[in-house]
Protein backbone atom coordinates (compact mmCIF):
# COMPACT_ATOMS: atom_id res chain seq x y z
CA UNK A 1 0.00 0.00 0.00
CA UNK A 2 1.58 3.32 -1.07
CA UNK A 3 1.83 6.14 1.45
CA UNK A 4 2.00 9.86 0.91
CA UNK A 5 5.62 11.00 1.28
CA UNK A 6 6.44 13.27 4.21
CA UNK A 7 6.65 17.02 3.63
CA UNK A 8 8.09 20.15 5.19
CA UNK A 9 4.65 21.66 5.83
CA UNK A 10 4.89 21.65 9.62
CA UNK A 11 8.44 22.96 9.58
CA UNK A 12 7.48 25.77 7.22
CA UNK A 13 4.59 26.67 9.52
CA UNK A 14 6.88 26.76 12.57
CA UNK A 15 9.38 28.93 10.73
CA UNK A 16 6.67 31.33 9.56
CA UNK A 17 4.88 31.70 12.90
CA UNK A 18 7.79 31.65 15.34
CA UNK A 19 10.78 32.87 13.37
CA UNK A 20 12.66 29.66 14.10
CA UNK A 21 15.59 29.08 11.75
CA UNK A 22 16.70 25.61 12.85
CA UNK A 23 14.01 22.99 13.36
CA UNK A 24 14.77 19.44 14.51
CA UNK A 25 12.59 16.39 14.10
CA UNK A 26 12.60 14.01 17.08
CA UNK A 27 11.37 10.42 17.32
CA UNK A 28 11.89 7.52 19.71
CA UNK A 29 12.12 3.76 19.50
CA UNK A 30 12.11 1.11 22.20
CA UNK A 31 9.36 2.49 24.39
CA UNK A 32 7.43 -0.81 24.42
CA UNK A 33 10.41 -3.15 24.61
CA UNK A 34 11.09 -5.34 27.64
CA UNK A 35 14.85 -5.10 27.23
CA UNK A 36 17.35 -2.57 25.98
CA UNK A 37 17.40 1.22 26.06
CA UNK A 38 14.86 3.67 24.82
CA UNK A 39 16.53 5.54 21.96
CA UNK A 40 15.75 8.99 20.62
CA UNK A 41 17.06 10.52 17.41
CA UNK A 42 17.08 14.25 16.70
CA UNK A 43 17.53 15.14 13.03
CA UNK A 44 17.88 18.44 11.20
CA UNK A 45 17.11 18.27 7.50
CA UNK A 46 16.44 21.81 6.34
CA UNK A 47 13.92 22.08 3.52
CA UNK A 48 15.61 19.85 0.95
CA UNK A 49 13.81 17.15 -0.99
CA UNK A 50 14.06 13.89 0.99
CA UNK A 51 15.44 10.63 -0.39
CA UNK A 52 12.87 8.46 -2.20
CA UNK A 53 10.94 6.04 -0.02
CA UNK A 54 11.27 7.98 3.23
CA UNK A 55 8.39 7.35 5.63
CA UNK A 56 7.68 5.99 9.10
CA UNK A 57 10.32 3.34 9.86
CA UNK A 58 7.63 0.81 10.80
CA UNK A 59 6.33 0.86 7.23
CA UNK A 60 9.68 -0.07 5.64
CA UNK A 61 11.17 -3.54 5.34
CA UNK A 62 14.29 -4.15 7.48
CA UNK A 63 16.56 -4.38 4.44
CA UNK A 64 15.26 -1.18 2.89
CA UNK A 65 15.28 0.54 6.28
CA UNK A 66 18.98 -0.20 6.77
CA UNK A 67 19.79 1.08 3.27
CA UNK A 68 17.74 4.21 3.85
CA UNK A 69 19.38 4.88 7.22
CA UNK A 70 22.82 4.82 5.58
CA UNK A 71 21.59 7.30 2.98
CA UNK A 72 19.95 9.53 5.57
CA UNK A 73 22.99 9.76 7.81
CA UNK A 74 24.91 11.52 5.05
CA UNK A 75 21.87 13.38 3.66
CA UNK A 76 20.65 15.11 6.83
CA UNK A 77 22.21 18.38 7.90
CA UNK A 78 22.88 16.84 11.31
CA UNK A 79 21.62 14.10 13.59
CA UNK A 80 22.37 12.75 17.04
CA UNK A 81 21.19 9.84 19.16
CA UNK A 82 20.36 9.78 22.84
CA UNK A 83 19.67 6.72 25.00
CA UNK A 84 18.21 6.00 28.40
CA UNK A 85 19.33 2.70 29.89
CA UNK A 86 17.04 0.04 31.39
CA UNK A 87 18.25 1.14 34.83
CA UNK A 88 17.28 4.75 34.11
CA UNK A 89 13.89 3.63 32.82
CA UNK A 90 13.35 1.64 36.02
CA UNK A 91 14.47 4.49 38.26
CA UNK A 92 12.83 7.43 36.48
CA UNK A 93 9.80 5.98 34.72
CA UNK A 94 9.30 6.04 30.97
CA UNK A 95 8.26 9.67 30.53
CA UNK A 96 11.29 11.03 32.36
CA UNK A 97 13.56 8.51 30.64
CA UNK A 98 12.25 9.62 27.26
CA UNK A 99 12.96 13.23 28.13
CA UNK A 100 16.47 12.34 29.27
CA UNK A 101 17.19 10.49 26.02
CA UNK A 102 15.71 13.32 23.93
CA UNK A 103 17.75 15.97 25.72
CA UNK A 104 20.88 13.88 25.21
CA UNK A 105 20.10 13.66 21.49
CA UNK A 106 19.39 17.37 21.15
CA UNK A 107 22.49 18.29 23.15
CA UNK A 108 24.48 16.05 20.81
CA UNK A 109 23.61 18.13 17.76
CA UNK A 110 26.29 20.55 16.55
CA UNK A 111 23.78 23.41 16.76
CA UNK A 112 20.91 24.01 19.15
CA UNK A 113 17.52 23.88 17.39
CA UNK A 114 15.18 26.84 17.74
CA UNK A 115 12.20 24.48 17.67
CA UNK A 116 11.45 20.77 17.81
CA UNK A 117 8.84 18.67 16.01
CA UNK A 118 8.01 15.80 18.32
CA UNK A 119 6.26 12.68 17.07
CA UNK A 120 3.00 11.88 18.88
CA UNK A 121 0.54 13.89 20.94
CA UNK A 122 2.43 14.10 24.25
CA UNK A 123 5.16 16.66 24.85
CA UNK A 124 7.64 14.77 27.01
CA UNK A 125 10.33 17.42 26.41
CA UNK A 126 8.78 20.55 27.86
CA UNK A 127 10.60 23.75 28.68
CA UNK A 128 12.90 25.30 27.68
CA UNK A 129 12.35 23.66 24.30
CA UNK A 130 9.84 25.09 21.85
CA UNK A 131 7.91 21.96 20.87
CA UNK A 132 5.27 21.19 18.26
CA UNK A 133 3.73 17.74 18.70
CA UNK A 134 2.44 16.02 15.57
CA UNK A 135 0.45 12.79 15.61
CA UNK A 136 1.98 10.43 13.04
CA UNK A 137 4.73 12.96 12.53
CA UNK A 138 7.02 10.09 11.55
CA UNK A 139 4.81 9.70 8.49
CA UNK A 140 4.06 13.32 7.63
CA UNK A 141 7.18 15.35 8.55
CA UNK A 142 10.48 14.87 6.75
CA UNK A 143 12.74 15.51 9.74
CA UNK A 144 10.71 13.26 12.05
CA UNK A 145 10.59 10.47 9.46
CA UNK A 146 14.37 10.69 9.08
CA UNK A 147 14.80 10.53 12.86
CA UNK A 148 12.42 7.55 12.97
CA UNK A 149 14.44 5.51 10.50
CA UNK A 150 17.85 6.31 11.98
CA UNK A 151 16.69 5.61 15.54
CA UNK A 152 15.12 2.29 14.62
CA UNK A 153 18.10 0.99 12.63
CA UNK A 154 20.72 2.07 15.15
CA UNK A 155 18.86 0.69 18.16
CA UNK A 156 18.21 -2.60 16.35
CA UNK A 157 21.94 -2.81 15.65
CA UNK A 158 22.72 -2.22 19.34
CA UNK A 159 20.39 -5.04 20.35
CA UNK A 160 21.83 -7.36 17.68
CA UNK A 161 25.27 -6.90 19.25
CA UNK A 162 23.97 -8.78 22.30
CA UNK A 163 23.53 -11.92 20.21
CA UNK A 164 26.80 -13.45 21.32
CA UNK A 165 26.00 -13.44 25.03
CA UNK A 166 22.22 -13.67 24.91
CA UNK A 167 21.37 -15.41 21.63
CA UNK A 168 18.66 -17.51 23.26
CA UNK A 169 16.62 -14.35 23.88
CA UNK A 170 16.53 -13.52 20.16
CA UNK A 171 17.46 -9.86 20.62
CA UNK A 172 18.92 -9.83 17.10
CA UNK A 173 15.40 -10.50 15.78
CA UNK A 174 13.02 -9.01 18.36
CA UNK A 175 15.16 -6.03 19.47
CA UNK A 176 14.04 -6.61 23.07
CA UNK A 177 10.33 -6.58 22.32
CA UNK A 178 8.13 -9.48 23.51
CA UNK A 179 8.14 -12.46 21.16
CA UNK A 180 7.62 -16.22 21.69
CA UNK A 181 11.40 -16.82 21.77
CA UNK A 182 11.96 -13.93 24.15
CA UNK A 183 9.15 -15.02 26.49
CA UNK A 184 10.35 -18.63 26.58
CA UNK A 185 13.91 -17.59 27.43
CA UNK A 186 12.68 -15.27 30.16
CA UNK A 187 10.55 -17.99 31.74
CA UNK A 188 13.49 -20.40 31.83
CA UNK A 189 16.47 -18.16 32.50
CA UNK A 190 15.05 -14.99 33.99
CA UNK A 191 15.93 -11.43 33.04
CA UNK A 192 19.35 -10.35 31.80
CA UNK A 193 21.19 -7.17 32.86
CA UNK A 194 19.57 -5.56 29.80
CA UNK A 195 15.98 -6.10 30.96
CA UNK A 196 13.71 -3.50 32.52
CA UNK A 197 13.01 -4.85 35.98
CA UNK A 198 10.13 -2.53 36.89
CA UNK A 199 7.89 -3.81 34.09
CA UNK A 200 4.75 -5.87 34.51
CA UNK A 201 6.01 -8.88 32.52
CA UNK A 202 7.79 -10.05 35.69
CA UNK A 203 4.41 -10.45 37.42
CA UNK A 204 3.74 -13.40 35.12
CA UNK A 205 7.04 -15.15 35.88
CA UNK A 206 6.69 -16.83 39.30
CA UNK A 207 10.33 -17.95 39.38
CA UNK A 208 11.60 -14.44 38.79
CA UNK A 209 8.89 -12.23 40.27
CA UNK A 210 11.07 -11.46 43.28
CA UNK A 211 13.45 -9.53 41.00
CA UNK A 212 10.85 -6.92 40.14
CA UNK A 213 12.00 -3.42 40.95
CA UNK A 214 9.48 -1.06 42.49
CA UNK A 215 10.08 2.51 41.46
CA UNK A 216 9.83 4.95 44.34
CA UNK A 217 8.03 8.06 43.12
CA UNK A 218 9.04 11.47 44.51
CA UNK A 219 5.71 11.60 46.34
CA UNK A 220 6.26 8.20 47.97
CA UNK A 221 9.83 9.11 48.87
CA UNK A 222 8.65 12.31 50.54
CA UNK A 223 6.07 10.43 52.60
CA UNK A 224 8.62 7.77 53.56
CA UNK A 225 11.02 10.42 54.82
CA UNK A 226 8.29 12.23 56.73
CA UNK A 227 7.91 15.03 54.20
CA UNK A 228 4.60 16.78 53.62
CA UNK A 229 4.73 17.04 49.80
CA UNK A 230 4.41 20.80 50.07
CA UNK A 231 0.99 20.76 51.75
CA UNK A 232 0.22 23.24 54.51
CA UNK A 233 -1.70 21.88 57.52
Amino acid sequence: MPYEPPTHTVERSIRATTGARIVAGVDEVGRGAWAGPVTVCAAITGLRRPPPGLTDSKLITPKRRAELADTLESWVTAYALGHSSPEEIDDLGMTAALRLAAVRALDGLPVRPDAVILDGKHDYLGTPWQVRTVIKGDRSCVAVAAASVIAKVRRDAMMAELRGDYSVFGFHENAGYPSPVHKAALAELGPTPHHRLSWAYLDGLPRWRHLKKIRITPEAAALESGGQLGFDF
